[in-house]
C-alpha cells in the first residue's frame, strides 16, 4: 500500500504594483510591435511602403518621428513604472493609459481587415484597462503616528 505524500501549496508571493504595471506596459509594447510586424504580410503593404506610403500618409521624417514617439510611450512607461515615486507613478499611469486608449482605437479606423485590427485594438484596450485598474487600486498605507518620512526619504521620528 502506498502512503500518500502531503501536498504542498505553491508559494504565491505578492507582486508589487510597480512590477505589474511594468509587465503590462511591456505586454502592450510587444502587442503594438507584433500587430505592426504582422501587418507587413497584408497584401500591398510592402509595395505601398516601397512606393513611399504608409496607410494614407507619405513616408517622411515627420511621420516616422511621430511613429517613434508613439512607440516610445509604452517603452518609457516600463521604466517610469519601476522608478517613479508611488504617487507620481500612479498619476502618470492613469493619465498615460487613458490617453493611449484613443490611439489604440485609431489603429482600426478605416481598415479593411476588421478581425485582425479589431482584435489588436481589443487586446490593447484590455491591457490598458488592466493598467488603469492597477494604478487606480494602488494599495495605500495608513500614516504612522510615531514615524514620518522626510522629503529625502529618511525615516525620522515625529515630534
Amino acid at each position: 500500500m502506498r502512503t500518500r505524500q502531503p501536498t504542498t501549496t505553491l508559494e504565491d508571493p505578492r507582486i508589487p504594483v510597480r512590477v505589474k504595471l511594468a509587465a503590462a506596459w511591456t505586454s502592450l509594447m510587444f502587442l503594438y510591435a507584433y500587430v505592426d510586424i504582422l501587418a507587413f504580410f497584408k497584401p500591398g503593404v510592402v509595395a505601398d511602403i516601397q512606393a513611399g506610403v504608409v496607410w494614407e500618409f507619405d513616408i517622411s521624417q515627420t511621420l516616422f518621428t511621430v511613429f517613434l514617439v508613439l512607440m516610445a510611450i509604452p517603452i518609457f512607461m516600463i521604466v517610469l513604472s519601476m522608478t517613479l515615486p508611488a504617487r507620481a507613478n500612479r498619476i502618470t499611469n492613469l493619465i498615460v493609459a487613458s490617453v493611449q486608449v484613443p490611439f489604440a482605437a485609431f489603429n482600426a479606423v478605416g481598415e479593411s481587415w476588421r478581425y485582425f485590427y479589431g482584435l489588436g485594438v481589443v487586446l490593447e484596450v484590455i491591457i490598458l484597462a488592466v493598467i488603469l485598474r492597477y494604478a487606480w487600486t494602488w494599495p495605500r498605507t495608513a500614516p504612522s503616528a510615531t514615524m514620518a518620512t522626510s522629503p529625502d526619504r529618511e525615516t525620522v521620528r515625529a515630534q
